[in-house]
C-alpha cells in the first residue's frame, strides 16, 4: 500500500517538534553551565567565595550533548521512518521512546537534586 502525502508531512512535523525539543534542551544546557560561572564571576566581584562543585559545568555540558544526541535520533527516525513509510512497512516507534523517557527523567532527577544541594550551601 503506498503511503500518503499526509504521513510524510506528519513524519515532517513529528522531526520537527524532536528538532524544537532537541534545540530547548541544547540551550537549557548552555544556561544551566554559563548561571555556575556567572555566579562564580559575580560572587568574585563582591570578594566573596563559596565553595565550589563544578557541578553546573557538568550537568549543563550533560544536557547540551543530550540535545545533540536527541537531534541525531530525529533525523534517523525520520530517515527510517520516510524509507518505511514509501515502502509501505510503516513500524512505529519502539524502544527508542522508552530510553529517551528514561534519560530525560533521569536529567530531571539529577536536576533537581544539584538544586537542592546547591541551595542548601549557599
Amino acid at each position: 500500500m503506498p503511503s500518503a502525502p499526509s504521513d510524510h508531512l506528519a513524519n515532517e512535523r513529528t522531526f520537527l517538534a524532536w528538532i524544537r525539543t532537541s534545540v530547548s534542551i541544547i540551550v537549557f544546557g548552555f544556561v544551566v553551565a554559563k548561571f555556575g560561572i556567572t555566579l562564580r564571576q559575580l560572587l568574585r566581584v563582591q570578594d566573596r567565595t563559596i565553595q565550589q562543585s563544578g557541578m553546573s559545568l557538568a550537568i549543563g555540558i550533560a544536557f547540551m550533548f543530550f540535545g545533540i544526541f536527541l537531534a541525531v535520533a530525529a533525523l534517523t527516525r525520520y530517515q527510517n521512518t520516510r524509507k518505511r513509510l514509501q515502502d509501505g512497512h510503516f513500524e512505529p516507534a519502539g524502544r527508542i521512546i522508552t530510553i529517551l523517557g528514561a534519560v530525560t527523567a533521569l536529567f530531571g532527577v539529577i536536576l533537581a537534586a544539584y538544586v537542592f544541594y546547591t541551595s542548601r550551601t549557599l
